[in-house]
């Protein structure tokens, strides 16, 4: 397994003490009380991370949800979903807290 994985898990986990970590679609996911994030073990290159608003489609699938992102990691794929990627070990360091701070804020529309 990519060693930068390891990282991401622990900088979602650590986020928030309500999040706990499973596995879903054959891939280390998050949750609160829905799952909203998975990691995408198929990424070409780096390492990624899926965020959305739970397994089924949800009010936030029509209407969408401002996040504040000021360092631009959220290539969104649909209204209710986005991606976070990083290419090496040193930008997941470096952005640690502005990756932190967007799974803090997406926590809250679960």
């Amino acid at each position: 397994m990519n060693p930068n994985i390891d990282t991401l898990r622990e900088i979602i986990r650590s986020a928030h003490p309500s999040i706990t970590e499973g596995e879903k679609w054959n891939a280390p996911s998050f949750r609160t009380t829905e799952w909203f994030a998975t990691v995408n073990l198929r990424a070409k290159k780096g390492t990624a991370v899926i965020l959305h608003f739970g397994a089924k489609k949800n009010s936030i699938s029509e209407t969408g949800v401002a996040i504040e992102d000021p360092e631009g990691l959220l290539q969104w794929l649909g209204k209710d979903r986005a991606q976070v990627s990083f290419a090496d070990a040193a930008e997941l360091a470096g952005r640690r807290e502005a990756f932190a701070a967007v799974i803090r804020q997406w926590i809250t529309h679960l």
